[in-house]
């Protein structure tokens, strides 16, 4: 079984010859994975290591200014301000200041001049990366879309925490422009790419490492009728939804069902109300659940058997019935023991599928 047919298998709850693996990374940990297998492509890498790799098809934006790819500032697709910070091993691009956060009214959202245009991506370049990874028979994924999260890189995040209770107008019409510019891309992603992409990529932190960030009553308000639109265009292509928020987002899943989406990432169960065991009772028949290998302490700092117990224990728990994609919960970052990386990827192979409860 290819790991093309392995992900859509299990995404429709069919039998699978194993259970997949998946794995999120930074650069950093890509590099060290390479060193370890000897591997400098990418693609050959996943392969080599028997990971079933959903690939991220990401086309470069060409509308703003040229980039230089080392500078330590720039600029993201939409304009916002960003500089390159090195944190230990790693490094990591922080946010600016928003270039709407001095902005009143809602008409001034039309003075603004980096609104991105749909038509100056790169899809060229992406759709052959997309068949690059057909060739490797692994699923494909994308675009990166959000409404709130980039709300708030615009804005700046004190505003609109704020503007969800004082100023419904503005957020309206900023969050009417945000989803217009991205359903115009998510619809070239269509016609561009086809069969080639498998899975829409959709993202709203909604959760805090302690709790909620933002009510249930302004998620029903702001989000929920933008995000179901997102599904349903998705689905009426015929691909279904990973949906993506850190932290304790447990109050919103119900609605993240209701919404559409198909699959829930990245599952981090050491936060206030995402128990595994729970998530599983309560939702596992209705979706997906897409990462959970805990990557703050046990794959970074754990020993070998740490990571062993850890990742089995995410397979009898948010693998119960089958519905279930095991990968780091969010990246892997700068610094994880490649043995213990390893150990998670060879402790799933490996897996006795027999123990699982199937439908």
């Amino acid at each position: 079984m290819t790991s093309h047919e392995r992900i859509l298998k299990t995404l429709n709850r069919e039998p699978v010859d194993r259970v997949p693996i998946d794995i999120w990374h930074t650069s950093e940990v890509l590099e060290s994975l390479k060193e370890y297998a000897g591997e400098s492509d990418e693609l050959e890498l996943y392969r080599k290591l028997g990971i079933d790799k959903i690939v991220w098809i990401l086309p470069r934006y060409l509308g703003g200014e040229p980039s230089d790819p080392n500078a330590v500032e720039g600029r993201d697709t939409w304009g916002v301000p960003t500089r390159k910070v090195r944190s230990g091993l790693a490094t990591y691009h922080e946010f600016g200041k928003g270039p709407l956060s001095d902005y009143e009214e809602p008409e001034e959202l039309d003075d603004y001049e980096l609104w991105p245009d749909p038509d100056k991506f790169d899809y060229a370049a992406a759709k052959k990366d997309a068949e690059r990874a057909r060739q490797f028979n692994f699923q494909t994924l994308g675009p990166w879309m959000s409404h709130f999260e980039i709300y708030c890189h615009m804005r700046g995040m004190e505003n609109a925490l704020m503007d969800t209770i004082a100023e419904p107008e503005f957020l309206d019409a900023a969050l009417d422009r945000i989803e217009s510019i991205q359903t115009e891309i998510l619809g070239r992603y269509f016609s561009e790419f086809g069969d080639q992409l498998d899975l829409v990529f959709l993202a709203d932190d909604i959760g805090t490492q302690e709790s909620q960030l933002i009510s249930i009553e302004a998620y029903e308000r702001y989000i929920k009728p933008r995000l179901k639109r997102w599904c349903d265009l998705s689905h009426a292509h015929g691909k279904k939804v990973l949906f993506h928020s850190d932290g304790a987002a447990r109050n919103f899943v119900p609605h993240l069902i209701e919404a559409g989406i198909d699959i829930l990432n990245p599952i981090q169960h050491v936060c206030p109300g995402m128990e595994r065991v729970g998530l599983n009772r309560d939702f596992g028949d209705q979706v997906i659940f897409h990462g959970g290998i805990e990557n703050q302490n046990v794959l970074p700092r754990g020993t070998v058997d740490d990571v062993r117990k850890e990742t089995l224990t995410c397979l009898e728990t948010l693998g119960a019935n089958g519905g279930y994609i095991p990968c780091s919960c969010h990246n892997i970052q700068a610094g994880t023991p490649v043995e213990n990386i390893i150990t998670m990827i060879e402790t799933v192979k490996n897996y006795d599928i027999s123990k699982r409860d199937m439908p």
